[in-house]
């Protein structure tokens, strides 16, 4: 068996995802997912069409964006999954789509406010929106500068990446991660409904209040922590 392979389905079966939670049209969106003993991750390919996607067709690279293995080129966003394994050690797939309604939010330039307990579920923040780019990281290494404005962002407000796994990249559109490919695509799923939920939410009542603290932690630290009670155990 190839030294990649059980890497490039996991990566490849994430990918599938994307379309079918309708996160994303044609090309748009990719997932990456990383082996950090052997340090390196997979991705999709650049601009193939998820419907022709096959478990071959993943490409493999080291941290430092060399190619290891595969015959197209990797996905642009490549250098910004890369600077973000680096970064956040503890995540293990990366997930970035173009689904409506969080893109709304990142072109409005708009954090997403936790508004209630369907998002307190899930984190206790806000969903954090990143600056706008300058024009020098625009004109310099633009997919590594996308990484360093989502690493600024959770710098700025001293945010924990295994906490929020989440970001809105302003003008651009969101990324999430988890600690597989799979579950960096539910938290990109959730994002989506969190962003439409929001939208909705503050167009009925555009004065609508964050939720109170005690309605956060009841319902974060339900499913999250030592004293988690939801679910099953097995």
């Amino acid at each position: 068996m190839n030294n990649y392979q059980s890497l490039k389905e996991e990566v490849y079966e994430a990918n599938l995802e994307i379309p079918r939670q309708k996160l994303a049209i044609y090309t748009f969106g990719n997932v990456s997912g990383i082996d950090r003993q052997k340090g390196v991750v997979g991705i999709k390919p650049s601009g193939i069409p998820y419907d022709e996607l096959t478990p071959g067709d993943i490409v493999i690279v080291d941290l430092d964006n060399q190619l290891v293995e595969g015959k197209m080129r990797p996905s642009s966003d490549t250098k910004t999954h890369t600077l973000l394994y680096r970064h956040f050690e503890t995540i293990g797939g990366i997930c970035h789509t173009h689904s409506t309604y969080a893109v709304a939010w990142a072109q409005a330039m708009r954090e997403i406010p936790n508004l209630g307990t369907t998002h307190a579920d899930h984190l206790v923040a806000s969903i954090p929106v990143t600056e706008v780019m300058s024009d020098a990281m625009i004109q310099g290494d633009y997919e590594h500068e996308t990484g360093n404005q989502i690493l600024n962002v959770f710098r700025d407000q001293n945010l924990s990446a295994s906490e929020v796994e989440m970001v809105l990249v302003a003008c651009h559109g969101p990324f999430a991660w988890g600690k597989s490919p799979a579950k960096a695509v539910y938290n990109a799923t959730v994002l989506e409904e969190l962003a439409k939920m929001a939208y909705l939410t503050l167009t009925i009542n555009p004065t609508t209040p964050r939720i109170k603290q005690s309605l956060i932690d009841k319902h974060y630290f339900r499913k999250h922590g030592k004293d988690a009670y939801y679910g099953q155990d097995y």
